[in-house]
């Protein structure tokens, strides 16, 4: 009987979490990080064997082959208006462990404040001021090898911090899972994003003279409050193929994400679980010259005739790697004509003090 009433009192929290989330809380966390990963689409769960682990694929880290190891990362968004950064550290702690510190920066800069614009039924353009509205992700990784051999797990601690001028603002906390196995050539993947839930408590400082200007022109006043963001998982598969008395190799994934904060339009939509696939390719020679694609966020869409078909966001890649050094570009949305324009994307990669 007490079994029983725990879980109908879990499944009341976790209904009304779920109907008091938004759906895309923290969704700048859900663009991705690194041009490797970017140029195929995002499919990188399983195969994510670096710095940009700590953000894909914790386990991941246990496989860079370096003992220290540097990121960053470069992405504009919409024209240039959208800045998107990534820095990282990652290093061992022995044989079978390894940990890494990052930052997820996105921001747009220069935005107008028009709370002031008009003045006693009069518009005045030096009332007119800009603001930045900028969210960041502090994320401390731990990677370890589990009890089975070929079986890696790591975990992420996410400390969020989310801006809108100097009126107002948001921190947050959530953790992230992942499991990473090696069979062979195949590499499988289970990710856990924001497993218990990740809370934003929202605040404003607002001066008396702006709440009295938000009611004047008719516009509420913001309040604190709590925000949400349920779990999302992803499943990938990644297969490894040698060519060419292996100077080639052909690495395909396929990843599948599941979210549960409501309908979304994606491939397999529903009101309780969404299952949005992505496809990535890399191939390589002599580890050194790297081509990718990648094909993500694969939609119904409906054009100017009403006519409805499924659209998806190809990307394209390129990467180069001398001894420890890499340089990587992805064009984010390439060769799609529609309504959101291609993303540049430069990351490089810094390895010091290789492993044996």
């Amino acid at each position: 009987m007490k079994r029983l009433t725990v879980l109908v009192i879990l499944i009341s929290v976790f209904k009304s979490a779920t109907a008091q989330a938004p759906k895309y809380s923290n969704a700048f966390l859900g663009i991705g990080v690194g041009a490797r990963a970017m140029g195929m689409g995002g499919a990188v769960v399983s195969s994510t064997n670096d710095i940009y682990s700590a953000y894909w694929n914790p386990a991941g880290l246990l496989q860079t082959s370096n003992k220290l190891e540097l990121g960053f990362m470069h992405n504009e968004q919409f024209a240039g208006i959208a800045k998107h950064d990534f820095m990282g550290l990652s290093f061992a702690i022995n044989d079978n462990s390894r940990a890494a510190l990052s930052m997820v920066r996105y921001g747009i800069d220069g935005i107008p404040n028009t709370l002031y614009l008009m003045q006693n039924g009069q518009i005045n353009y030096q009332y007119i001021k800009e603001f930045s509205a900028v969210d960041y992700a502090f994320i401390g990784s731990y990677a370890s090898k589990a009890l089975f051999n070929n079986l890696s797990c790591g975990a992420n601690v996410k400390i969020i911090r989310r801006t809108v001028g100097d009126f107002g603002g948001a921190w947050g906390f959530g953790l992230d899972a992942g499991l990473k196995y090696q069979a062979g050539n195949y590499q499988i993947s289970l990710v856990g994003y924001d497993v218990t839930g990740t809370f934003n408590a929202w605040s404003y400082q607002l001066s008396s003279a702006d709440k009295a200007q938000l009611l004047a022109t008719g516009n509420t006043i913001p309040t604190g409050g709590l925000e949400i963001t349920l779990p999302r998982f992803v499943f990938g598969i990644a297969r490894q193929f040698k060519l060419f008395n292996e100077k080639v190799s052909v690495q395909p994934e396929l990843n599948f994400e599941l979210t549960t904060d409501g309908q979304r339009n994606v491939l397999v939509s529903s009101k309780y679980v969404n299952i949005d696939p992505r496809i990535g390719l890399e191939i390589a020679y002599k580890n050194k010259i790297y081509v990718r694609s990648g094909l993500n966020k694969i939609q119904l869409a409906k054009d100017l005739a009403g006519v409805t078909s499924y659209q998806a966001m190809p990307s394209i890649g390129a990467g180069f790697k001398l001894n420890h050094f890499a340089i990587d570009y992805a064009l984010g949305n390439a060769f799609n004509q529609g309504f959101l324009s291609m993303s540049n994307i430069v990351s490089v990669q810094i390895g010091l003090n290789p492993r044996k």
